[in-house]
């Protein structure tokens, strides 16, 4: 099964997707708030989604800001129209500025394709931590004496 990261915006809406052993994130595309309905209604229909992480834009201090509270109402949203996906909010400060570095965006075009690549970076951080989460959760546990 595959994972997707979504990127919400006001205008715009990345989209990343990882392959079926969830090792790799690549961008996927671009929609607009109005459209995300039924862009993953049709990405569910032909891709075996599991989970979707949603990059979670708290400050650079952890605290909630507007936009946290629009993407955790979206969360919400989505939940219950697609009650069969897993949603995860996911810490994802800094993952745009990484975008705009990678991509100088110069044309309207670029700028679009950067929030992709953004979602790719939020994607990305999620699959490597879970690729190592059994290893730090269970660091530790080894009771020597």
């Amino acid at each position: 099964m595959k994972t997707v990261a979504l990127d919400l915006g006001d205008q715009w809406i990345g989209i990343a997707i990882s392959d079926a052993l969830g090792m790799f994130a690549r961008p996927y595309g671009t929609t607009t708030p109005k459209e995300l309905e039924n862009f993953l209604t049709k990405l569910f229909a032909e891709q075996a989604i599991a989970k979707v992480i949603i990059g979670y834009p708290k400050t650079m201090r952890g605290t909630i800001s507007d936009q946290t509270k629009k993407v955790e109402n979206e969360k919400n949203r989505l939940e219950k129209i697609f009650p069969t996906i897993t949603w995860i909010l996911w810490d994802e400060r800094l993952s745009s500025k990484r975008a705009n570095t990678l991509k100088q965006a110069k044309t309207k075009s670029d700028k679009v394709k950067s929030h992709s690549i953004a979602a790719a970076f939020i994607l990305s951080s999620y699959l490597d931590f879970s690729a190592h989460m059994p290893t730090i959760l269970n660091h530790g546990d080894d009771e020597t004496e």
